[in-house]
């Protein structure tokens, strides 16, 4: 590998970047409303949502990518309409498959985050003349401090999760590392390289969430 094929690598590495923060903020906007439906138990919303995170939690990520990627160009009406215009284009479908794969798992955890808060703490609020939205304003922040810490493994996930983007085309780390081994036949230094690329963001991305469950879980010891 010469310097040019790692600055290849880095060059991919904004793609990987902005791959997981849309995933992470789309998937987020997605969980909180799973979530919601889940915890009121409206029926039909309710029902939906457990039926996606039934497919998105139990199959592989890889062929959520490809569904979303490959399965839209079965159906000429999609073809036909303004949606191709997004769903035709890879780095799209692949933020689609990866928020809602990351929705899914994180609904699961905001919703046992919100139920294993204290019953007295619901009763306290209860007890104010609160409404079932007030209730929730005051319960959600305290549940998301304490859901920090898995919720940071999801986001490491997600980051892990976008080099299977690659298969679709795209042009991140990962894809970049399949050029470089095809041009090189060197797949030892190419994958190695890229390795050490995810270790370092995902060593950065644990530093920092430790940094904010520090600060978020003070509350615990006072």
């Amino acid at each position: 590998m010469t310097l040019e094929h790692f600055w290849l690598l880095f060059t991919g590495l904004a793609t990987t970047l902005e791959i997981t923060f849309f995933s992470l903020l789309f998937g987020s906007i997605l969980a909180a409303l799973m979530t919601l439906a889940l915890i009121n138990k409206t029926p039909i919303l309710s029902q939906l949502a457990r039926l996606v995170i039934l497919f998105f939690t139990g199959t592989p990520l890889l062929i959520q990518i490809f569904l979303v990627y490959s399965g839209p160009s079965q159906f000429e009406w999609i073809r036909a309409s303004w949606l191709w215009d997004y769903l035709s284009q890879a780095q799209i479908c692949a933020i689609i498959a990866l928020a809602f794969n990351t929705a899914a798992y994180s609904s699961l955890l905001f919703r046992g985050a919100i139920e294993a808060v204290p019953t007295g703490d619901w009763l306290a609020c209860k007890a104010l003349g609160m409404n079932r939205l007030q209730t929730l304003s005051v319960i959600v922040p305290h549940a998301l401090r304490r859901v920090l810490p898995s919720y940071s493994n999801e986001v490491i996930l997600v980051l892990k999760g976008t080099s299977l983007a690659s298969s679709i085309t795209i042009m991140d780390v990962m894809g970049y590392a399949n050029q470089i081994n095809g041009q090189t036949y060197d797949a030892i230094m190419a994958f190695s390289a890229a390795g050490i690329i995810y270790l370092v963001m995902n060593a950065s991305l644990a530093f920092m969430f430790k940094l904010l469950e520090k600060r978020a879980l003070r509350f615990q010891s006072k």
